[in-house]
This record gives C-alpha cells, structure tokens and sequence, in this order.
C-alpha cells in the first residue's frame, strides 16, 4: 500500500526524514523497479533561499506549491533529472523532499542496462544517477505518490541510525542539516 498523503502533511524536513528506509516503486512498461530510500533532502519555501520556491511561484517549481503526496520532477545541469515527493505543514506554502539515493532492490537488471554499468554501488547512488536507473523523466512529473500507479512510496525497512548533514550541491543556506541519509552497507 503507498503511504498515505496524511504523512506528506506534516514538516518538510520531518518527513525528508522518516521517507529514509521507505520503498520507492517504480512501474514503467513491464519493468517493476523497486528501492529503499537511503538519502534524501528537505527543501521549503521562504525560509529556505537553496529551495526553488524560495521566490515565487514559476512554471517550474509550480509542483511544490501542489498537492501534498504528488511528484516534482525537474530537469537540471542540461543532464539529470531529479526525483521529488511534495512534501509540507500548513505553516508552509511550498516544500519538496529530493530522494537523492536508493538500495536497489527489484529489476537491478535492467537499471543496469538503464545506467550502462553492472557496479551496484554506483548504481542509484545520487539523484541523477537514481532517475536514470528507474526511467523517471519530466514527463512524471505531478503523479500521485499517495496512489498504487507507476511511481509510488511504500513502507520498507526501520533504520536504526540517521545521518544528518548540511544539503549536498547548494552554496545558500549551508546550516541547515537537512540532507539525511543511512549506509546501505548497514543494512544490506
């Protein structure tokens, strides 16, 4: 069952948190790809100048403005896309949680095949690298996480430890520790 919108209602950086350990699913053709979250990212509105939505509402960020629960994902570098769930209180007009990395769990395969590479390790390991794995693009951009379709969020292992550190690429807002992680290696 994907995890209901109700747990997307609640503080961006409370919920980039607790989505580590959670499986992502991804449906595309007759592949079923499927991994744990093990790094994410919390981005808000106006209280956070690293965030897209830190201005003003534009043709790209509109998603994080959206419906709680749903997809925003955007285009970046000329190269990568990059997987978000919307995520925020009501204290918040915008938030997005990035899913920077997975442990790849079904259809390693053909992410291989996806990646041009057999190194696991280096597989699902970054946010680009993730999309490109799981065939996510732009054009699922606002599905429905909180709905079984073909990119959706389940429960999955409980971590015992999180990490936390300050947001990875990002030269605004550098204090706040919102990039939270677990090492596969831990768990798998």
């Amino acid at each position: 069952m994907p995890i209901p919108r109700k747990f997307y209602e609640r503080d961006t950086v409370i919920v980039a948190k607790e989505l580590i350990g959670k499986k992502v699913i991804r449906v595309d053709n007759k592949t079923t790809f499927s991994g744990i979250i093990t790094e994410t990212e919390a981005y808000r509105a106006s209280d956070d100048p690293a965030s897209h939505a830190f201005n003003k509402i534009t043709k790209r960020n509109h998603g994080m403005f959206d419906v709680v629960g749903k997809s925003y994902v955007y285009f970046t570098y000329g190269m990568y896309n990059c997987l978000n769930v919307v995520a925020r209180s009501k204290k918040f007009e915008a938030g997005a949680v990035l899913i920077r990395g997975v442990h790849p769990i079904d259809g390693v395969k053909k992410m291989e095949e996806n990646r041009k590479t057999d190194k696991f390790s280096n597989l699902t390991n970054g946010p680009g690298k993730l999309t490109q794995a799981l065939n996510i693009t732009v054009k699922d951009y606002g599905i429905d996480m909180t709905k079984k379709s073909k990119l959706y969020i389940t429960t999955g292992i409980s971590p015992r430890k999180i990490n936390s550190k300050s947001r990875i690429g990002i030269t605004k807002a550098i204090d706040k520790k919102w990039n939270f992680s677990i090492n596969p290696k831990d768990y798998f």
